[in-house]
């Protein structure tokens, strides 16, 4: 678990695991378009005043841990953190399988 943020009027430690599927596009997320993903979601959690603690782009959705910074105090992740965090790298490396066992049986 991370350090409590301060902002002048408020402490808070609010973190939302996110999980979105592309209308379309689907395939696009392992290709070239990859690569840019990444840097533009960092770029609008920043404009948004938030930040992505850490994210995975899966073949045909994505799971990102998201640092909000709320209007009051709150937490959302709470005590959970670290089993979120582990969830979303278990997603990663069972889809890896997957891929390598559809690969096999081809």
């Amino acid at each position: 678990m991370s350090e409590v943020e301060v902002l002048s009027h408020t402490k808070w430690e609010c973190k939302n695991h996110i999980v979105f599927i592309p209308k379309y596009c689907k395939k696009a997320l392992y290709g070239a378009f990859r690569q840019q993903l990444g840097e533009v979601l960092k770029q609008l959690a920043m404009q948004r005043e938030s930040r992505i603690e850490e994210g995975h782009l899966m073949r045909d959705h994505v799971h990102m841990l998201v640092s909000i910074a709320p209007q009051y105090c709150v937490s959302t992740v709470g005590r959970d953190e670290k089993q979120v965090r582990e969830y979303l790298q278990k997603q990663e490396q069972a889809a890896q399988r997957i891929d390598q066992l559809t690969m096999f049986n081809k």
